[in-house]
């Protein structure tokens, strides 16, 4: 169902619209967004419900379908976004499989950078092939690789910039190109990246997914998913696919994420600074091998970056010396900073991804991505900077 937006258009500024967009106050004139906990909807008579469900008229009929709370929030990431339409899902990763599913059959052929989180690697590797697509990967930082796999047809490419773990960069705008002379739809992951300092859409990207349990949530409290596209996308291909598969995010979570985007813009915006000044101390550590982040010029990617990215996340990769047992070592000296594969948190996180969110790769493909036992991913969060990079510190001049 499709809510009339009453926060005044698109002409306000992001900020503005993290706060208003999307606002359907009911009767009551409430200041903040209502919770509406109901599964279900009641009709005047049974012609209502008849013309509810072959949508001759425009209402909810099942919260799995649609529901008030969802549909602000829906809104308001379109806007922020600077989509036509969204889809809130109940996890990330129920976004992505979702926004993939839905297009493909049997024969079609999806091509891929093969810097991907581990479970969007599972999709591709493991589920699509049993279900007759064929998934080709690339390495997504060589523009000649694409070139080569989008020679031939393909109905999707599904990439993540920057990538989990080790901040692998794609370029947009050149990849959308050459996916749409060979038919196919640009799927983003814009995770790590958020809505607040990378827009695919402004590069070509045709689809764009997120994990909100991440930086739009920002406190480790609920899971959720966004897919954003073009309204005859999401109504005529996500929405069937979404109402059978029962992809829905709960109206709770829903309300907790709408609290979220608030403050999303300044989160982002101080997680970001904490995180350039960490990975400077990083570059020049004798404990560590090597930093992978893109706002620094030591980056390969870096001029891309600043092409395609207002400013330079919240994440960093880099490879302390001692492989795995270093990094343990590293890791369990941690004293501020937490050990939890989760990233986007006000909290810092901490983890090693050969062990935790890339073990089940396997040791060959995490070659192929340059992930080494040694390194560690940081989701750097809103503590005082000294404090984070004290903690670091000590924890570096143990396996120094």
């Amino acid at each position: 169902m499709t809510k009339q937006n009453n926060s005044g258009q698109n002409n306000y500024g992001q900020n503005t619209q993290l706060v208003h967009g999307g606002i359907n106050r009911t009767q009551f004139d409430e200041t903040a967004e209502t919770l509406y906990l109901t599964s279900g909807y009641v009709y005047g008579s049974a012609e209502e419900a008849e013309a509810a469900f072959d949508e001759s008229i425009d209402r909810f009929v099942y919260s799995r379908y649609g529901n008030p709370t969802v549909e602000v929030l829906q809104q308001r990431m379109a806007e922020l976004e600077g989509a036509e339409a969204c889809l809130a899902t109940g996890t990330g990763m129920a976004a992505i499989f979702a926004a993939m599913a839905c297009q493909l059959s049997v024969g079609d052929r999806v091509v891929a950078s093969r810097a991907l989180f581990g479970a969007c690697h599972a999709i591709l590797t493991k589920i699509l092939p049993k279900w007759g697509v064929d998934v080709e990967l690339v390495d997504g930082r060589e523009l000649s690789a694409w070139q080569e796999a989008l020679s031939r047809p393909c109905k999707i490419v599904f990439l993540e910039t920057p990538s989990n773990p080790t901040l692998q960069l794609v370029d947009l705008a050149k990849v959308s190109e050459l996916a749409h002379q060979a038919g196919a739809r640009v799927v983003v992951d814009n995770v790590f990246a958020t809505p607040i300092l990378q827009r695919p859409l402004l590069f070509g990207a045709d689809i764009i997914c997120y994990s909100a349990t991440k930086h739009i949530d920002g406190q480790g409290r609920v899971l959720g998913g966004f897919v954003l596209g073009s309204e005859g996308f999401i109504k005529n291909e996500l929405m069937p696919f979404y109402r059978q598969t029962g992809a829905t995010i709960s109206s709770f979570n829903a309300w907790v994420l709408l609290k979220s985007l608030e403050t999303l813009p300044l989160r982002v915006d101080a997680q970001t600074k904490t995180a350039y000044k960490i990975a400077q101390m990083l570059d020049s550590h004798e404990a560590v091998l090597s930093v992978s982040y893109p706002g620094l010029p030591s980056h390969p990617q870096y001029e891309l970056a600043k092409k395609q990215m207002s400013d330079f996340g919240s994440l960093i990769a880099f490879e302390v010396k001692g492989e795995k047992d270093g990094a343990f070592r590293f890791l369990n000296s941690l004293s501020l900073i937490l050990i939890s594969n989760n990233l986007g948190d006000s909290k810092s996180l901490a983890c090693h991804p050969s062990s935790t969110t890339h073990m089940n790769i396997g040791p060959e493909e995490r070659d192929k991505l340059d992930i080494k036992d040694g390194h560690i991913r940081l989701s750097v969060g809103l503590e005082d900077c000294d404090d984070l990079i004290k903690d670091l510190r000590q924890a570096l001049d143990i396996i120094a």
